[in-house]
């Protein structure tokens, strides 16, 4: 397919900054990877230092491998095409020694960061307000902010409780030779805005800076971009402000309007020819998102037919629309001999999804969850790993702080703390140092007995994991730690409990099917592969997923269930006056739609145990009424509907009693 004016524009364009305002299904991705191609191929800029910056590495992957069929591997050498995230990472593995960070550091998980903050909170801190802090530290740090910055703009008591909080963390990561996952955007913009050399070389490194889903930067990637792109702004923005949806974890669409003013010869280019979305499907996109206010205007048009009217679902609760659901995707499946994979079923909160699921399976219908927590996220399996890659890799502290005080063993942090300072001093890992007995002689007896302990421990599996399978070093790890006892401690629901010590045996069954499919028996070798695991492989089935995770993929039928007030939008989001961005949301739901969108919602709902009734989504009135079929109200319509549903349903009882 070649290309239009408007993404020829785009690529063209490399004097100067460049926003590429991409509308929904406009071929973005398509623009970068040849913007990326004409760069290095036109202007013979070495592909190392061309950076694409992206919010995914799925989107990452997608990327690198559509540059690789446009370029050849050697031109394409040197290309960096990561997340903003894997760019501040490579940058302190560069820059360390100005962070303050010795070779080899470490980084923090949301677990681990979790933890640590919550070992510096008030004792018995609920969660909800555990939450808070880490929230209110994780924006200072976004906001690029130090911890006496933070202290100083706090406003009211939660926010200088958070600063506090900010201040004795920083301090903790420093002590272990860490950094956490926002320090990966903090700590280079620290360096870059303060260090004009670094920023020089840097600026030299990175000659053309490209950014993906610009509208999702907050303040610190923003600043970040203008950091490396310098006053020449040898750069190009690609987003849109209709699909802002992340403002919850500090995503700015006004960030647009900052490059306007920061870079007055900012040159502006609109990508308005969607080639996803039926005619039908777009011009409820464009009428619903004329609500919002825009300071940038475009209206979506496509050359595809008008597709089917967009059928809206009027049902009596959640349980009869999760069956409607499951019934009209057997109906479509059979009608278009389609895949469960072209189907998706899109919801603004996972508390929808029990009933979908339920009705699904009661339909014979292959369905995939998407949001759950990954097996390999879940706490009791990354403490397991934790374990393993510290017997592999004694200088793995990051898995050493997870693991040392798990099950407990009276190892403080403040132990930990005076720990890190002595590796610190001697230049070695924590372990390394909890070795030695001059380092543990300057510690307390308890805490210093036990670290001499577990330093044992570690040399026990270390010398198992050279003569045993993995599958079977999970098992003898299990018992030495003591750690199914550990999870009867903590965890005081009996099918709660069950389901996590299942998770232990199923984490030694992947290591067994790996080692049965011909992976070498090295623990090493076993924890790269389970480390670079697909995650999120659905396969041939139905997608249940929030609007959010929804963003940026497309399926042939979309339905998007529980069309409510307070619902979609949601009633957290009204009481804070963040309409526009539910709107929004509604709005990146529609768009995934390529030939047909149902949309449905429930008169009734139970709601903490009592009947509740529900009223239309404002968001249904928004849209243009001629393209919409409502379900009850056009009985001659509803009549042949039913009687299609109907014979397919015979045809499908039929199909199971012949099988």
């Amino acid at each position: 397919m070649s290309l239009n004016p408007q993404q020829r524009a785009a690529i063209e364009h490399v004097q100067g900054p460049l926003l590429v305002l991409a509308g929904a299904g406009s071929g973005k991705t398509r623009v970068i990877t040849e913007k990326i191609a004409h760069l290095i191929k036109r202007h013979q800029l070495s592909a190392s230092k061309i950076a694409a910056i992206t919010f995914t590495n799925k989107a990452s992957r997608e990327m690198r491998e559509r540059v690789g069929k446009l370029v050849s591997g050697s031109q394409a050498e040197g290309l960096t095409v990561c997340t903003f995230h894997a760019l501040g990472l490579k940058f302190l593995q560069i820059e360390h020694a100005r962070a303050g960070l010795r070779r080899g550091f470490s980084v923090f998980d949301a677990d681990d960061a979790q933890n640590l903050i919550k070992e510096l909170a008030p004792k018995g801190i609920k969660n909800d307000a555990l939450f808070a802090l880490q929230s209110l530290v994780s924006r200072a740090k976004n906001d690029g902010l130090t911890p006496e910055q933070a202290a100083t703009r706090a406003s009211g008591a939660r926010e200088r409780e958070a600063a506090m909080i900010y201040e004795l963390y920083q301090k903790r990561l420093a002590a272990f030779n860490a950094v956490d996952f926002d320090d990966l955007i903090r700590l280079p913009l620290s360096i870059l805005e303060s260090d004009d050399e670094a920023r020089t070389i840097w600026q030299e490194r990175i000659r053309y800076l490209l950014i993906d889903e610009y509208q999702d930067t907050n303040a610190g990637q923003y600043r970040l971009i203008k950091a490396l792109a310098g006053a020449r702004g040898a750069f190009t923005a690609v987003g849109d402000d209709d699909q802002s949806i992340y403002a919850w974890r500090g995503a700015n669409p006004e960030n647009l309007g900052e490059l306007a003013r920061d870079y007055p010869q900012l040159k502006v280019v609109k990508l308005e020819q969607n080639y996803r979305c039926a005619r039908r499907i777009l011009r409820a996109a464009n009428a619903l998102i004329a609500h919002n206010a825009h300071l940038f205007e475009k209206r979506l048009w496509s050359e595809a037919g008008e597709g089917p009217p967009i059928r809206v679902v009027e049902c009596r609760d959640d349980e009869h629309e999760a069956e409607r659901v499951a019934g009209e995707i057997s109906f479509l499946a059979e009608k278009h001999k389609a895949r469960w994979s072209d189907f998706a079923v899109l919801y603004r909160g996972n508390f929808q999804s029990r009933v979908l699921e339920k009705a699904l399976r009661l339909a014979r219908v292959t369905y995939h969850l998407t949001g759950g927590t990954a097996f390999l996220d879940r706490a009791e399996v990354k403490d397991l790993l934790a374990y393993l890659r510290l017997a592999n890799n004694p200088d793995d502290d990051a898995a050493f702080l997870r693991v040392v005080n798990t099950p407990r063993r009276d190892i403080g942090a403040t132990t930990l703390e005076k720990l890190g300072e002595l590796a610190g001093a001697r230049h070695v890992s924590l372990l390394q140092a909890a070795r030695s007995d001059a380092v543990l002689a300057q510690l307390s007896a308890r805490p210093g007995a036990a670290l001499a302990g577990f330093v044992g421990l570690i040399a026990e599996l270390a010398a198992l994991a050279d003569r045993m399978p993995a599958a079977e070093l999970v098992g003898e790890l299990i018992r030495r730690t003591r750690y199914a006892e550990h999870l009867t401690v903590q965890i005081k629901e009996p099918s709660l409990r069950q389901r996590r010590l299942e998770n232990l045996e199923e984490l030694a069954d992947w290591f067994r099917a790996m080692q049965k499919d011909g992976a070498s028996g090295d623990l090493a070798a076993q924890l790269a592969l389970l480390t670079n695991a697909d995650r999120d492989d659905p396969g041939n089935a139905v997608r249940l997923m929030t609007l959010h995770a929804a963003k940026g993929l497309e399926f042939r039928f979309v339905f998007i269930v529980g069309v409510e007030e307070g619902v979609l939008p949601h009633e957290g989001s009204l009481e804070e006056g963040r309409v526009e961005e539910e709107r929004r949301l509604m709005y990146v739901g529609i768009t995934r739609a390529k030939e047909q969108l149902t949309l449905s919602y429930a008169k009734r709902k139970r709601r903490f145990g009592e009947i509740v009734t529900n009223d239309v989504s404002r968001f249904l009135q928004e849209l243009p009424q001629d393209d919409l079929v409502w379900s009850g109200r056009d009985q001659q319509a509803d009549a042949e509907h039913r009687k299609e549903l109907a014979s397919s349903h015979l045809a499908r009882i039929a199909s199971l009693l012949a099988d």
